[in-house]
């Protein structure tokens, strides 16, 4: 419990915050195993996946280099199936 006001209006902000965040990156992780579970990887999933990870980084909601990161595990994956 907030001994002030200000701590208890800051403790609404963050519970406010934490819950849009967290569906942000359930979503992100939804597509994410949605692609690697698939047997053909989709081009435009991919791209959806990556304009989603940039607006997280964007926002702040996930790491700068953890966004970079992800990007670079997908492109490298979408490259090999178009190796095959």
């Amino acid at each position: 419990m907030a001994n002030t006001r200000s701590a208890g209006k800051r403790a609404r902000q963050t519970l406010k915050r934490s819950s849009r965040n967290r569906g942000v990156i359930s979503r992100m992780r939804n597509m994410d195993k949605r692609i690697r579970s698939s047997e053909k990887v989709d081009a435009n999933q991919v791209r959806a996946l990556i304009s989603s990870i940039d607006k997280a980084a964007k926002r702040g909601i996930i790491h700068r280099n953890a966004a970079i990161r992800r990007k670079a595990r997908l492109n490298r994956r979408l490259a090999a199936a178009g190796k095959k």
